[in-house]
């Protein structure tokens, strides 16, 4: 049950949300026992962000909320390093001016159930 939450700054076009949604694919597959086939992504693009109180540049934050009790951390380095280089190449962010996070938890929901 891997779930992306992306908010960013910048207006993403279908093209290029179409490119990330593909890349989350892959990446996700980093982390122990996650694939694609049940990844939820979600994106909010032309968000109002502030980071360090300014908001002229590309910013981004990107949640990674995964099924389970941690979040391996060799699989989220290399997510991480990933993601920062698809969001620089595609959304034109900095490194510097994207945040991730990595949640892991016991609780999700599903289908009128919990796991």
């Amino acid at each position: 049950m891997p779930c992306v939450q992306i908010k960013t700054n910048v207006p993403v076009s279908e093209e290029t949300s179409q490119t990330l949604k593909s890349r989350f694919g892959q990446m996700i597959a980093y982390l122990p026992e996650k694939t694609e086939d049940w990844l939820m992504i979600t994106l909010e693009d032309q968000c109002r962000m502030w980071f360090g109180g300014k908001s002229d540049q590309p910013l981004a934050m990107v949640e990674v909320k995964i099924f389970g009790d941690q979040v391996d951390a060799a699989g989220s380095q290399k997510m991480t390093e990933e993601i920062c280089a698809l969001f620089q190449q595609e959304l034109g962010v900095d490194p510097k001016n994207l945040y991730v996070r990595y949640l892991a938890s016991p609780d999700w929901g599903w289908n009128g159930g919990n796991f």
